[in-house]
């Protein structure tokens, strides 16, 4: 994830942009790397790597660090179904079973830390 920080008004703005769904592309962007912030706060770590392409990935969770190749722990997904999990509009476990969450490895499960509090 890019090192410059989100501001919170910013990521706030861009949250109620994509629940008024009237989001640009830009602001979309800004709603999943907020997201992913958030994430990495509340979780830090590098055993599990969120990603959201074509916007965003995060090393979370403390355990083994990754440092080469695909990291062990993977939780893919696209935009809206992070953003919908993130802020709590979907269940974790409903997006897996309809096949928007691909998550690999035995840590890959981040339920637990979900829904995120913007």
């Amino acid at each position: 994830m890019a090192s410059r920080r989100i501001d919170i008004g910013d990521g706030r703005a861009a949250l109620a942009a994509v629940a008024a769904g009237d989001a640009a592309r830009p602001a979309t962007a800004t709603a999943v790397r907020y997201l992913l912030q958030l994430l990495d706060e509340k979780a830090p770590g590098n055993s599990v790597e969120v990603r959201v392409p074509p916007f965003g990935a995060v090393q979370v969770v403390q355990g083994p660090r990754h440092t080469r190749g695909t990291p062990p722990n993977v939780v893919e997904m696209d935009a809206a179904t992070w953003i919908a999990v993130a802020t709590g509009a979907e269940q974790w476990s409903d997006a897996v079973v309809a096949g928007r969450i691909v998550a690999s490895g035995t840590r890959a499960d981040i339920a637990e830390l979900l829904p995120l509090r913007p």
